[in-house]
């Protein structure tokens, strides 16, 4: 099964968030990911190794190792702010 790992930036900024709205909608995704890691699209240039899932307005960035199957979740911002 895939190992799940969290960024220290992704803890920091998910502790700020107030609406359990929107923290169900991460745990949600994050159930995804874990199912499918390669569900995000991949990026370029120096954020290349790592994918990206939208949820409307923000993003949530992760990287997924198959050599040691494991998925590490980034960051989680507002699209706006990339």
């Amino acid at each position: 099964m895939v190992k799940i790992d969290f960024d220290e930036r992704f803890k920091k900024t998910i502790s700020k968030i107030k609406h359990s709205s929107i923290k169900e909608r991460i745990e949600k995704l994050i159930t995804k990911i874990r199912n499918n890691p390669e569900i995000g699209k991949p990026m370029k240039h120096n954020r290349k190794g790592t994918r990206e899932v939208y949820l409307p307005p923000f993003r949530l960035s992760y990287a997924y190792n198959r050599n040691n199957d494991t998925i590490i979740i980034l960051d989680f911002y507002h699209k706006d702010e990339q």
